[in-house]
């Protein structure tokens, strides 16, 4: 992504997280909360990042830099389509500081993750976003991105996670 960076002067770098970066990825994660009206929701840890990140590695990060500072961050990971046989990259969360949106950083994020994409032989990159993000929705349609209307996500989380696993053992009792 070179030379998408060198446009901005060589000022926006974006670089692969590592585990020193777990309080920044939280503080990050935190602050995408509070814009999504969510924080309360937030219930990760350092621990639990360091374990899921960088122990596990489940999912990675890139951090955006700009003039050496960090001014957003991408969480993502590889889910799978069977119908195309190929990998995707799956980005779970995309954020850029208020005072650093409007500027091409989450452009130039968004098409570093479709050359990682692209160079990991995936067949896709996608993500979500909430109905009521309006300049993200418009930021997003910009960019060529397309809504799945037709697709619905399902969730099962906390109780409901844990009552459907343990379905899984009463039919074998």
């Amino acid at each position: 992504m070179k030379d998408l960076a060198d446009r901005k002067g060589d000022r926006f770098k974006i670089r692969f997280a590592v585990e020193n970066d777990v309080t920044l990825i939280l503080n990050f994660i935190r602050e995408l909360a509070e814009y999504e009206k969510l924080l309360s929701e937030v219930v990760a840890t350092e621990e639990l990042l360091r374990e899921s990140l960088f122990e596990r590695k489940v999912a990675e990060v890139i951090i955006g830099e700009y003039d050496g500072e960090p001014v957003g961050f991408a969480l993502f990971f590889h889910n799978f389509s069977t119908f195309l046989g190929r990998p995707g990259i799956y980005l779970e969360d995309l954020y850029i500081k208020p005072e650093m949106r409007g500027k091409g950083f989450g452009k130039i994020m968004l098409a570093f993750l479709a050359k990682l994409a692209l160079e990991r032989n995936c067949g896709r990159l996608e993500w979500s976003c909430l109905d009521w993000n309006e300049p993200s929705i418009k930021f997003y349609r910009q960019i060529g991105a397309v809504p799945m209307d037709e697709w619905t996500v399902y969730r099962v989380h906390d109780k409901a996670l844990v009552d459907l696993a343990k379905r899984f053992y009463d039919f074998f009792t």
